[in-house]
């Protein structure tokens, strides 16, 4: 296809498909003549990645270069491309500080107790500090005990999402940074409603209970 017909298929305009191009983000078609050249389902997905990657993710087009370097090289394997779109994420949300209170402190041993791996410069490190720092300034009664419990369940929802992310380098970054970004409010969601599930299957249980003992009591006086 030609560069108006990618246009047409993306719906990005020429000029900024032009752009994409002088700016390395989107890789040459091949040249047809000195002034055309055709474009085919690689650069469709690439442009794809390139607005998700801005849009959805926020990204910086800077940013977005540094991405795509990393899954062009040769060998990237799954586990460096999944560290490649965490990161992008963090990129896009944060500047992450040097500094490491007693907050990262704290959660450093818990990750390391819980036995999970780790890279310990993980930004998200500060971010789990940071958020359980405030659960412990409204007084919530989140210790480790319980955060191991949450880990423990958030793990399975990891699971899920590691065995469904493609082996393609581009596709693999955009299900990712697209995923975590769009599910994080369906899992929110799902959250919520469990705990309405959790919370009624309680009390008509304690109802249950209550209309037993109520029943006994009548038989014996019935009696």
């Amino acid at each position: 296809m030609r560069l108006a017909e990618l246009s047409t298929e993306t719906g990005v305009s020429v000029a900024t498909l032009k752009y994409y191009l002088r700016e390395g983000l989107l890789h040459a078609g091949r040249a047809m003549s000195r002034t055309q050249a055709e474009y085919d389902e690689t650069h469709v997905d690439r442009v794809r990645l390139v607005r998700a990657l801005s849009e959805v993710g926020g990204l910086s087009l800077a940013t977005i270069e540094q991405v795509l370097e990393v899954i062009t090289e040769p060998g990237t394997d799954r586990l460096h491309v999944l560290e490649v779109a965490q990161r992008t994420l963090a990129r896009a949300s944060r500047t992450v500080g040097s500094d490491e209170g007693a907050s990262v402190r704290r959660v450093r041993a818990w990750i390391e107790q819980h036995g999970w791996e780790i890279d310990p410069q993980d930004p998200f490190i500060d971010d789990l500090a940071r958020a359980w720092e405030a659960c412990d300034h409204a007084a919530l009664g989140l210790d480790e005990e319980r955060m191991d419990r949450y880990a423990d369940h958030v793990e399975g929802i990891a699971e899920v999402d590691v065995s469904t992310v493609p082996a393609d380098p581009e596709a693999a970054v955009r299900h990712v940074v697209l995923g975590t970004l769009l599910v994080d409010p369906v899992l929110v969601a799902l959250r919520r409603l469990a705990q309405q599930h959790v919370s009624r299957g309680l009390q008509g249980a304690a109802a249950r209970g209550t209309g037993t003992a109520t029943d006994d009591a009548d038989g014996m006086v019935s009696s």
